[in-house]
């Protein structure tokens, strides 16, 4: 009976600090929660995507017609004050167009019947007041496939800053009345994600314009969002 008692005794022993280790390394209790913030500020910057097409029956011919048109674009808005740094090519394609299958001859092969060229710009424009005469004048020189407008903002860190400090408050705000109503306290803060939604450009339809004397632009605001998601650990 000794002999056993005392085997027992060293099992205890030797399980105790065991036990000890897996409650200390027992997971603290928690909480995630999810925060959101907004700032809203008016753009200071209107990004045009505007796009000439040319149709010849060869490619030099489209590609020479294109050129042309576009090169006019081009010198028109150096004209209104646009600068070289805000004139980038952001596309330039040439494909061939073929004729179409008669229904009383299906078997007849497609033949190439003409070739366009596309030539995609993108234009920043840093004075707002200057957008529906740069379409307008675009459009009347020769832009016709459709684009985009974007209006932003050159810098948007102040605005984006704003919105994280919001999402924290939120995030804070919710965790504390969830803990509260839990009985518990809110205790340090063990991690922290961010998500950020910018604004998405408008599409633009250059052929809504072509007959307009002034485009009427509409800024708005833009509205920059940051999402986080916080965990805190809770004091009970």
């Amino acid at each position: 009976m000794r002999r056993i008692s005392t085997t027992l005794a060293l099992i205890l022993a030797l399980a105790a600090p065991g036990a000890a280790l897996a409650a200390e390394h027992e997971p603290a209790p928690c909480i995630v929660v999810t925060g959101e913030g907004e700032m809203a500020v008016k753009p200071d910057l209107a990004i045009l995507t505007l796009t000439v097409m040319r149709e010849a029956p060869t490619a030099s011919e489209a590609l020479n017609a294109d050129n042309k048109a576009m090169g006019d674009v081009i010198a028109a808005l150096k004209t209104a004050g646009i600068a070289d740094r805000d004139l980038q090519t952001a596309n330039l394609s040439i494909a061939p167009r073929y004729s179409t299958v008669t229904p009383h001859k299906p078997d007849e092969p497609a033949k190439i019947v003409a070739y366009q060229v596309a030539n995609t710009l993108t234009v920043r424009v840093r004075d707002i007041g200057k957008v529906g005469g740069v379409i307008d004048k675009a459009v009347k020189l020769g832009v016709n496939e459709d684009g985009a407008i974007d209006f932003a903002n050159d810098d948007p860190s102040a605005a984006t800053t704003e919105a994280r400090k919001r999402a924290v408050a939120d995030a804070v705000k919710k965790a504390h009345t969830l803990a509260e109503a839990a009985g518990a306290k809110v205790g340090k803060v063990l991690q922290i994600s961010e998500q950020a939604y910018a604004p998405r450009p408008l599409p633009m339809r250059a052929k809504t314009f072509a007959a307009a004397e002034a485009v009427p632009v509409a800024p708005g605001e833009n509205d920059y969002r940051v999402t986080v998601s916080m965990t805190f650990e809770l004091d009970q």
